[in-house]
């Protein structure tokens, strides 16, 4: 359980650094995951920032984390919150009538094995909704701090090792504290499929120029 605890010594900072979702993401959970009265997984929980928004739509949140200290943020935020890999979930084949997922294949080492137990949880047809770090623009490659301005692109698109610093990385930044995993656009969008499943809708989030 060793790759999310990585945030356990930050966890104090990330709450000023990310109080909430931002409204594009809040939008995006309205729009494609929708209202709903049975059990959702929380995928990656972190502090449980998704967990109100969920909880208004009517979903029963249960939240999964390797981070101790995250949890605790997200307990308090009224969810059932469990300390699990998310590559080995601790639940029956279809129990979860929904599932989201919101900024982690930067965060676990294996964003298909996680995708592949994502899908194992869920009941046939339920949906997964995914919010996350754009891989064009957000990466070891790409200088992008804060998303503002035109992102200076630098080599190393392709390489999928994790990082916490380079020419593109804020040194104040969160990812020079816990590092990250940058997945090229193909094979972040093929770890989908490849866990089974089915692609109803792509979008590029926000109202910037270059979207993050």
């Amino acid at each position: 359980m060793g790759h999310r605890a990585r945030y356990d010594e930050y966890v104090e900072w990330f709450e000023d650094f990310r109080p909430e979702l931002n409204p594009a993401e809040v939008d995006a959970l309205e729009r494609l995951l929708g209202s709903g009265s049975g059990r959702l997984l929380d995928l990656g929980c972190g502090t449980g920032v998704a967990i109100p928004v969920l909880e208004r739509l009517g979903w029963s949140v249960v939240g999964v984390d390797v981070s101790e200290e995250m949890l605790e943020r997200a307990r308090g935020r009224g969810a059932d919150a469990l300390r699990f890999d998310g590559e080995t979930l601790p639940f029956e084949d279809g129990s979860f009538d929904a599932a989201a997922a919101i900024w982690i294949h930067t965060d676990v080492d294996d964003f298909p094995a996680t995708l592949r137990e994502a899908a194992r949880v869920l009941r046939p047809g339920a949906p997964l909704v995914y919010i996350g770090a754009h891989p064009c623009f957000v990466g070891p490659h790409s200088r992008y701090v804060g998303a503002v301005g035109v992102p200076v692109l630098h080599p190393g698109y392709r390489a999928t090792e994790r990082y916490r610093e380079g020419p593109a990385i804020s040194p104040e930044g969160l990812r020079a504290r816990v590092g990250a995993t940058h997945l090229p656009l193909g094979l972040f969008l093929q770890a989908f499929l490849d866990a089974g499943f089915a692609l109803e809708r792509f979008e590029e989030l926000e109202d910037r120029e270059y979207p993050c």
